[in-house]
């Protein structure tokens, strides 16, 4: 199977996320799109971060019924920080009979050589790449890219947080079920 692996912190994850997701399972040859919870990413600071177990048990909520998408914990076992190029050996050696490939957006892809063994990723996978404004794609690192024209949202994870921590309410921007279960739990209120 064809797996295509979009990493992130999701804190929270929204319906940006989720378009991007399926738009991805459905217009390119990826069989199923699996959500990678980074629990710390090298490149961004951790004190935000909602724990990774509740952050897992928000993105089941959110695509609880979509047997297209599936959310994993890989990176919960590995070493911290998070480094995609680890988890991605991981899931080969793990998933032999899978091809992996990863879905980023254009602003993550410009920053790929800073990325640890970068030049692995770029040697082993498929990169699909969802444009986002004010960063162009210029492949100057001969990766092997396909360029996804997902409908993208100006949504972030970053500007929820901050919307429920002043008592503004995020439904529309988050599925239901994860809008409910965050003011159940209280989550990102101070």
């Amino acid at each position: 199977m064809h797996i295509g692996l979009y990493f992130g912190s999701f804190n929270p994850i929204h319906i940006g996320h989720l378009i991007i997701a399926s738009y991805a399972r459905h217009t390119t040859d990826l069989q199923q799109v699996w959500l990678v919870v980074s629990p710390q990413n090298p490149l961004k600071p951790s004190k935000s971060l909602l724990n990774e177990y509740d952050r897992l048990h928000l993105i089941h909520k959110a695509i609880d019924a979509d047997p297209n998408l599936k959310v994993t914990d890989v990176e919960f076992k590995l070493s911290k920080p998070s480094y995609t190029v680890h988890t991605l050996v991981h899931l080969s050696e793990k998933y032999p009979q899978h091809r992996f490939s990863i879905i980023m957006g254009s602003d993550s892809f410009m920053n790929l050589t800073q990325w640890k063994n970068y030049e692995y990723i770029l040697k082993n996978h498929r990169i699909y790449i969802f444009k986002r404004t004010g960063f162009e794609i210029d492949n100057k690192i001969g990766a092997d890219i396909s360029v996804m024209e997902a409908p993208l949202l100006d949504i972030s994870s970053t500007k929820i947080r901050e919307m429920i921590k002043a008592s503004i309410p995020v439904r529309y921007l988050v599925p239901d079920a994860v809008a409910k279960e965050i003011e159940d739990s209280r989550y990102y209120k101070g």
